[in-house]
């Protein structure tokens, strides 16, 4: 008759296996202080002491059956600690009398082979390998846990609505405001790309619209071209509509004109201009010296 594996383990691996559930197949991570959550592991907890009831109750009948050598060694092994008895079973070496009865009948070369069985602990991990890229597969299978693309929607909605967030209470951009800042460059790259460059091309190099790298310009309503482009994403061209006046429509914020305005001051001022034998457009307007600085 084996002694039981204790009531803590079964519990400890129950929580385990409820929080790794949770993890996987919960919405959010807020289930920690989800009362539901609670009440499930309370629910577990009591079904275990039913269970190891039960058990105490069969064990005992179990016992009553035993000769009385079978239960002073069954008594003598219920003294070991179970812990003790998990890393006995891993790393203790068997004595010489036991190798005895675990020797294969064949060698070589004076070279014995012991029929030992697998350690506990390598058993475990084995099995805990199996279960959980079982159930690591069917999560990744049939929800969104693990997925790179679902966690990056995640965060990217949770972003977005932090920003949108800080927008209602953030002071609005304008023209006197705005400044440049090179930490703005990147991000209004990508949104000349969003709003800018069917008309204005790839890297501002014109199209449609004029090629934003030279030094000519239709419309000059700032005197440095920082301001400038900020103007024009506001109050939209005079002289063609289909520059509109982003700002006031609502298509961009105010912080949106600023990176835009930084990028295009970037690829307008600190980089070399597009010509026309590298794609870029024709100039069109008056050229510009911009006034020092650009702010």
């Amino acid at each position: 008759m084996k002694t039981r594996t204790p009531i803590s383990i079964y519990i400890a691996a129950t929580i385990g296996l409820t929080i790794m559930a949770f993890e996987m197949f919960a919405s959010d991570s807020g289930y920690f202080s989800a009362p539901f959550f609670w009440a499930l592991i309370l629910i577990a907890i009591i079904l275990l002491m039913i269970m190891n009831s039960i058990g105490d109750m069969i064990e005992n009948e179990s016992f009553s059956r035993l000769s009385e050598e079978e239960k002073k060694q069954y008594l003598e092994e219920k003294k070991i600690p179970y812990y003790q008895k998990l890393w006995n079973s891993a790393f203790k070496k068997q004595s010489a009398t036991e190798e005895k009865d675990i020797l294969i009948d064949h060698g070589f070369d004076g070279i014995t082979e012991l029929d030992n069985s697998l350690p506990k602990w390598w058993i475990g991990l084995f099995w805990f390998g199996c279960i959980f890229c079982a159930v690591y597969l069917t999560a990744f299978s049939f929800t969104d846990y693990a997925h790179p693309e679902a966690e990056y929607t995640k965060e990217s909605k949770l972003m977005l609505a932090s920003i949108a967030e800080y927008e209602k209470s953030a002071p609005q951009i304008n023209l006197e405001s705005a400044k440049y800042s090179a930490d703005n460059i990147a991000e209004g790259q990508e949104l000349f790309k969003t709003n800018c460059v069917t008309c204005h091309g790839d890297g501002g190099k014109g199209g449609i619209g004029p090629n934003l790298t030279d030094t000519h310009w239709i419309n000059i309503k700032e005197k440095s071209l920082f301001k400038n482009v900020f103007w024009m994403l506001e109050n939209g061209s005079p002289n063609n509509p289909t520059m509109r006046p982003f700002i006031k429509e609502g298509t961009i914020t105010g912080r949106d004109a600023e990176k835009i305005a930084a990028y295009i001051y970037h690829i307008n001022q600190e980089t070399a201009p597009i010509t026309q034998a590298q794609g870029g457009a024709a100039p069109q307007g008056e050229e510009v010296k911009w006034e020092n600085g650009n702010n």
